[in-house]
């Protein structure tokens, strides 16, 4: 989901930054330029640092400004289709939920929340499944899969990104943890009771420790 890169790029920089500091204005700028942006249509770049030019800057006819190959490190985030991410929900809609996972925000559709019918609360922003009484609230952790993908470059954040939590290990944090509870539970009633190794040890050694009997001597015959 993240990954550091070392990439090439070309600044502009504008006559009236042109001076000593240099890499400082490189920097910032470079920061304008890339951060929140799309890299190769499929990552996004969150942060951009360590901006160095490379070579000399070039200049294009009717242009004030200077145009510098740069190299710097940048800190991309890339989701991927059937990718398991947590996040946090931060809006409820007439048709289901947004969670941010990262610095991009993904769609649970009504039909994509739970296995049961969902009421939704708008007002309240709120969704509450009918018959299990389950809910999901702005602030609400949850685990999803990416299940549809479509990034905008030209506005990254509107990106179309669809979830499902209809899946074992999906939902929200505290409903996965209930599962694993009532999973364990069923598995100790059926399994039996069973005595501490500890305890168990103890009996075997008090019972080897312990004199045995041994049979009484037949009487002599006359």
């Amino acid at each position: 989901m993240y990954y550091l890169d070392y990439r090439h790029d070309v600044v502009r920089v504008p006559p009236h930054r042109l001076g000593p500091k240099l890499e400082t204005v490189l920097t910032e700028l470079a920061q304008q330029q890339f951060e929140g942006k799309l890299v190769d249509g499929q990552s996004l770049a969150v942060i951009v640092k360590d901006v160095k030019p490379v070579g000399e800057g070039h200049i294009i006819h009717g242009d004030g400004g200077v145009y510098q190959e740069v190299e710097y490190q940048a800190l991309l985030f890339k989701p991927e289709l059937q990718e398991v991410v947590e996040g946090a929900v931060v809006e409820i809609r007439k048709f289901g939920a947004f969670v941010r996972f990262g610095p991009l925000d993904g769609l649970l559709h009504v039909s994509q929340i739970m296995d049961d019918r969902v009421n939704v609360d708008e007002h309240n922003q709120r969704l509450v499944g009918v018959e299990t009484k389950k809910d999901l609230k702005v602030g609400y952790k949850t685990r999803s899969r990416i299940v549809s993908l479509s990034l905008s470059e030209i506005s990254p954040r509107d990106s179309r990104i669809g979830l499902t939590m209809r899946q074992p290990g999906l939902g929200r944090l505290e409903w996965i943890a209930d599962a694993h509870k009532k999973t364990e539970e069923k598995g100790g009633k059926k399994g039996g009771k069973k005595e501490p190794a500890g305890k168990a040890v103890a009996k075997k050694e008090a019972a080897s420790a312990a004199p045995k009997e041994t049979a009484a001597p037949a009487p002599a015959k006359a």
